[in-house]
């Protein structure tokens, strides 16, 4: 890039780390890094720091993880780091208007769907559980709406049948990063000009409860797959077998009847309320993920059975 830019960058999840890998890449000075506080969890509690902030830590940037951004303390200190542009990817914080009109560029958003479909906060998971065909990454520029601000750049990608949560993630992390840096180049430049939303097919991508990943297998097979597929690998759809609970992470569509729930086939092809599904990953309960074959080598569900 001709002339580098002087950011933050603000992120938490191993989502948003190729993206600040990419700015750091293209030249950027990256002055400072913003993100959650570290979470406590393992044996003893220790302080675990995000994917961001290790990352960042290791290239040298400076890290601020304030519980917070509606202070004043917190405001003039952002203020003080001059920066030309904020870079937002999943930070898990809401910028107040006092943060957002301080960088000279404004702040941008890499945001993992098609505005304005799916605003908020699980666009992934709700798009391949709505059994949407198309997804993308969108560059937006924040304003103090959820996710209502003017596009500067939009990549689309297709959504197969066979894709899952987990690994359109790990595609629209990539697409991100590479989105990014023209982005950027063309709000600097003057070459992009940022196009509001439009009104029409908004949706919200509220968080995942995990009271929706019980399978209820009077559904249609094919939205028991996008069910499915939308909830792997985290929290996971679940059913029960015989008390015990099993979570079901891929299947695809597959024909054949029977009482909704019930196992018809001897490689776990499991009836739904029409057509069926045949199990092809599956993970119990303090137990790895594995395919279907592994699974029934050591678990077996004969045909007959009922999962609930």
């Amino acid at each position: 890039m001709a002339t580098p830019l002087r950011l933050a960058f603000m992120g938490t999840p191993d989502f948003s780390v190729p993206t600040l890998r990419a700015l750091i890449e293209a030249g950027h000075e990256v002055v400072a890094s913003y993100s959650q506080p570290p979470s406590r969890s393992g044996r003893g509690k220790k302080e675990r720091p995000s994917p961001v902030h290790k990352f960042a830590e290791e290239l040298g940037i400076p890290v601020f993880t304030p519980t917070s951004l509606k202070s004043e303390e917190e405001q003039q200190k952002f203020a003080a780091l001059d920066l030309d542009v904020a870079v937002v990817v999943a930070y898990g914080l809401l910028l107040p208007k006092a943060i957002l009109e301080v960088p000279r560029l404004g702040c941008v958003n890499v945001h993992a769907s098609l505005l304005p479909r799916w605003r908020g906060a699980a666009p992934i998971h709700r798009a391949v559980m709505a059994g949407d065909t198309e997804t993308g990454v969108d560059i937006m520029m924040m304003e103090e709406g959820l996710d209502t601000g003017p596009v500067l750049l939009e990549k689309r990608l297709p959504i197969q049948p066979e894709d899952t949560t987990g690994s359109l993630h790990d595609q629209l992390a990539a697409l991100g990063a590479e989105a990014i840096v023209p982005a950027l180049e063309g709000l600097a430049d003057g070459s992009l000009s940022p196009r509001p939303q439009g009104e029409d097919g908004v949706t919200y991508a509220k968080k995942i409860d995990k009271a929706e990943a019980r399978i209820d297998w009077t559904r249609p097979a094919e939205e028991l797959r996008n069910h499915i597929h939308g909830l792997s690998p985290f929290p996971g759809a679940w059913c029960e077998v015989d008390g015990e609970r099993l979570k079901l992470l891929e299947a695809e569509v597959t024909d054949g009847s029977g009482t909704p729930g019930e196992v018809i086939s001897d490689h776990l092809s499991v009836a739904c309320g029409t057509g069926a599904l045949k199990i092809l990953k599956a993970q119990r309960a303090g137990k790895g993920p594995m395919t279907t074959n592994d699974l029934l080598r050591g678990f077996p569900i004969p045909k007959g059975t009922v999962l609930t």
